[in-house]
């Protein structure tokens, strides 16, 4: 985990609203991804391009990981988004997010178009994919497709496209249209989850399209944390703070890390694998607990700024 570039909050941007690509570099979100699929009318889809190569090029995002969604290989417009925007934006991106992923193959077709590009612009730094798991064959296949690239950084998963996919009676804020005995999501989540953690992915949770509440939306965001995902997407620029603070561990938890794991250090140092701490057990698995608490925390630091920023 400590390998990993932080993603506790990723912000949709519609990259067709100059005024919202020009808000996005001060929202305090970990990566914003500009966004030529679902945010862009198909009449705006292809002048949208050059707004977004515009706006990651001409502003400073300090250290935000600069993202762009491209449309789904089954459209039109997928093949140019990645050429126009890869070609215009060159240094100034860093992440491509693929929305609609069903099979390995189709990261694989991405992550050939994106070598060839930057062998051909002479790029210095390859960028990055996160893939959306947002069907019923991605989700069968969620582990196949987190092994398909090196390039792969983060699984997201998408509970919208996925109700659709599912037919799942839901309303529009992905929530069961009925009583539901337990997490409606538990199942979907946790074989993203499962995928990215047995590949060494991060793994990002779904939107939560009701912006005007943020009460659900911190409860939904502690529910995926609580499973161990490292961030949720952001539909408006209110939801990132919240992300932020969720997907950060305390200052508490952080200290009792710290100490379990002294403690347990020290007693290791005199030839003792497992402590009494509080009345409970540690041994060395409570120690790779405490581990990953501080690993997340690194995560949640204050950042440097970015050196390689292109005018």
């Amino acid at each position: 985990m400590s390998t990993r570039r932080p993603r506790r909050s990723e912000l949709a941007t519609p990259a067709s609203s100059e005024r919202m690509c020009a808000k996005a570099p001060s929202s305090g979100a970990d990566l914003v991804f500009l966004d030529l699929e679902d945010a862009c009318a198909p009449s705006v889809k292809e002048s949208a391009r050059s707004l977004a190569i515009d706006a990651l090029t001409g502003q400073d995002w300090g250290s935000t990981l600069r993202a762009v969604r491209i449309n789904g290989l089954d459209t039109p417009w997928c093949h140019d988004d990645i050429i126009e925007v890869v070609t215009g934006a060159r240094e100034a991106l860093d992440v491509v997010i693929v929305p609609k992923v069903r099979g390995a193959r189709d990261v694989w077709w991405v992550d050939v178009l994106l070598s060839q590009l930057e062998q051909k612009l002479r790029l210095t730094r390859r960028i990055a994919l996160e893939v959306l798991i947002e069907d019923a064959e991605g989700l069968a296949n969620a582990l196949e497709i987190a092994r398909a690239s090196p390039r792969l950084e983060a699984l997201i998963f998408g509970a919208g496209d996925l109700s659709v996919s599912l037919q799942a009676r839901v309303d529009g804020n992905f929530d069961p249209l009925g009583p539901y005995p337990g997490d409606f999501w538990h199942f979907a989540r946790a074989q993203v989850l499962t995928a990215a953690r047995a590949t060494g992915l991060a793994a990002v949770d779904a939107p939560f399209p009701a912006y005007g509440d943020p009460d659900a939306y911190r409860a939904s965001a502690a529910q995926a944390a609580l499973l161990g995902f490292d961030g949720k997407w952001a539909i408006h620029p209110s939801q990132v703070p919240l992300a932020n603070d969720v997907f950060t561990p305390t200052k508490e938890e952080v200290a009792a890390a710290e100490d379990v794991i002294a403690r347990y250090r020290r007693a290791e140092a005199e030839g003792t694998g497992a402590i009494g701490h509080d009345g409970r057990l540690v041994d060395a698995a409570h120690i790779r607990l405490a581990t990953n608490v501080l690993a997340r925390a690194a995560h949640g630091a204050p950042p440097k700024r970015r050196t390689d920023q292109t005018s």
